[in-house]
């Protein structure tokens, strides 16, 4: 049997490529729109493939099913509950796909979405279970969180109940040993304390998830519906588009370079530009009107928290990582990224005019004029229940765009989060939209509290 694990950080999204070597049949599990490796691994062990399974429609990223499907001719397979615009075919619990020798058996597993499903890999149909697929049902150190599939309704207690059912009814009395393999790991935004491990067993998760210990159901519903992330602005639109039939990417793609008149005249027009550079070479210049995601973090993520997914978007970048970028976010859905300008030191003397550093407050200044700026803190829900700076007001990064206008007026001000690289992004997109006097803080909450500043 072949079980391939592909793992992407800048997503925290893992996906599957189960083969039998004996017939030569695979499937793709929850894929990505870039398509190369998996193609690539199947040629090299001999395998066709003949399925694609999604565990869900997933919101965080835009499945590569479609994409699949053109190469290989493969079917698409989903939860029975799924509703899509193109031909799937339905699985239903307890059964049973044969890829030869290796067998899979269906888990109807809802909570997370009401169609998800897991799925249980057997070397033989008669064999002890080695694996179970499990999606965004249970992850190594947490669960699904229940509200993405209901976004804006608030209706997510009948999920979390859902969860609760699959949780202690359908994983948990699965044997100790069986692998648990995960669509997420730590950082994403489909629960709230993920481990960085990509793998676990039902036996490990059982002594030591937090949030499949014995409680309650009522208890359980408490646990998994509060202090979750807040949702970056695209998810609703990839759940959708994960339903229907989308345009393909291009897999061999490419972005152009660009002429810094074109640059200046998309800034004119209104366009994006995403500089993907740290967040200290951005302070030290940047141009004007840009909006800092660093291509060390979650790039995508949090390009799709600050653009559009129709917006055309120039990215800046160190060279070499231009094309990745553009990958990043056509993984969510972003194919409008027009092209790129890359900067080592300097940026093109045609720009020179609208380059300008960010203004930043160290902790000390932070300390000496709190009492005069107005405190900004994007950390996420469950971060800031661990602790905040007094007085500081609470949006998280992913609403901020949609929440500018609850800022108080009359002072300036200053940006935080955890450690230093999200508050880059949200005070040069406040900046982008229009608000003087906007600085971030070096070092973030880390580093107030390292400095014994009281909180």
């Amino acid at each position: 049997m072949i079980l391939e694990q592909y793992y992407i950080d800048c997503l925290s999204h893992a996906s599957y490529l189960i083969g039998d070597e004996t017939s030569g049949n695979a499937i793709v599990v929850d894929p990505r729109r870039d398509i190369s490796d998996y193609l690539a691994d199947a040629q090299h062990h001999g395998l066709n493939i003949t399925g694609i399974i999604n565990t869900h429609f997933h919101a965080d990223f835009v499945s590569g099913h479609l994409e699949l499907v053109a190469a290989t001719g493969a079917w698409i397979g989903f939860g029975h509950r799924a509703d899509t615009e193109y031909p799937i075919k339905r699985l239903h619990h307890g059964e049973r796909i044969s890829l030869g020798d290796v067998d899979i058996e269906i888990l109807e597993t809802p909570g997370h979405t009401w169609e998800s499903i897991s799925l249980l890999v057997r070397q033989h149909k008669d064999a002890t279970p080695t694996a179970v697929l499990t999606g965004d049902s249970l992850f190594i150190g947490d669960v699904g969180r229940p509200d993405l599939a209901n976004l804006g309704d608030g209706t997510n207690t009948d999920l979390a109940r859902a969860m609760f059912n699959t949780i202690h009814s359908v994983l948990l009395p699965l044997p100790d040993d069986v692998v648990v393999m995960p669509a997420h790991g730590a950082g994403s935004s489909c629960g709230k304390n993920l481990s960085a491990e990509l793998t676990s067993t039902i036996g490990e998760q059982r002594r030591t998830n937090p949030s499949v210990q014995k409680m309650s159901e009522d208890e359980f519903v408490a646990l998994i519906t509060d202090g979750q992330p807040a949702v970056p602005r695209y998810f609703l639109t990839d759940a959708d588009l994960n339903r229907k039939n989308r345009a393909l990417l291009a897999q061999d793609r490419t972005i152009p370079e660009l002429t810094a008149a074109f640059v200046a005249q998309h800034l004119d027009s209104g366009g994006v530009v995403l500089d993907a550079r740290s967040p200290d070479d951005f302070a030290e210049s940047h141009i004007r009107g840009s909006i800092n995601v660093g291509f060390d973090g979650r790039f995508a993520e949090t390009g799709g928290m600050v653009a559009g997914l129709h917006d055309d978007i120039v990215v800046v970048t160190y060279p070499g990582e231009e094309q990745d970028a553009a990958m990043r976010l056509a993984r969510i859905g972003y194919d409008a990224v027009v092209g790129f300008v890359n900067v080592r030191s300097e940026f093109p003397a045609m720009l020179a005019d609208r380059v300008a550093p960010a203004p930043r407050f160290t902790v000390r200044e932070l300390e000496e004029n709190l009492d005069r700026v107005t405190l900004v803190d994007i950390r996420n829900p469950g971060e800031r229940e661990d602790g905040f700076i007094k007085g500081s007001v609470h949006i998280p990064l992913a609403q901020l765009d949609e929440r500018i206008s609850e800022l108080p007026a009359g002072k300036p001000i200053v940006v935080h989060c955890a450690g230093g690289w999200r508050s880059s992004v949200a005070a040069s997109l406040l900046r982008a939209r229009g608000l003087n006097e906007v600085s971030d803080l070096v070092g973030g909450y880390n580093e107030w509290v390292d400095s014994h500043v009281p909180v």
